[in-house]
């Protein structure tokens, strides 16, 4: 089953399955009806702090041992945009939030 294994190359296989995860994260947010919204962004903001700690692991790679600065560069770049993600999380929620709020008069 080994020679199976080896037949299908490692960048192609992780493409399709970036490729997969794309279309199946596509639907499945456009499908979200709008009243889920706001449970839903606090869910993404949780997998976006699993991305920073991910990360600071990737950044820190060279320091700990052997490691490439391209791991480096992409996991600085990981860390600003899962940063930002989670920031533009919380406003949106909690705007969100705010719209559910009686007006103070």
């Amino acid at each position: 089953m080994d020679h199976v294994a080896q037949i299908v190359d490692p960048f192609v296989f992780r493409l399709s399955i970036f490729v997969l995860a794309v279309f199946v994260g596509y639907f499945v947010v456009w499908s979200v009806t709008p009243a889920l919204h706001t449970p839903l962004m606090s869910v993404t903001n949780a997998i976006s702090s699993v991305i920073v700690v991910g990360a600071l692991l990737a950044v820190g790679v060279p320091l700990a041992g052997s490691g490439t600065g391209w791991a480096r560069a992409f996991g600085f770049v990981a860390l600003i945009f899962a940063s930002v993600n989670i920031f533009g999380g919380f406003l949106v929620t909690q705007r969100m939030l705010a719209m559910y709020q009686k007006k103070k008069k």
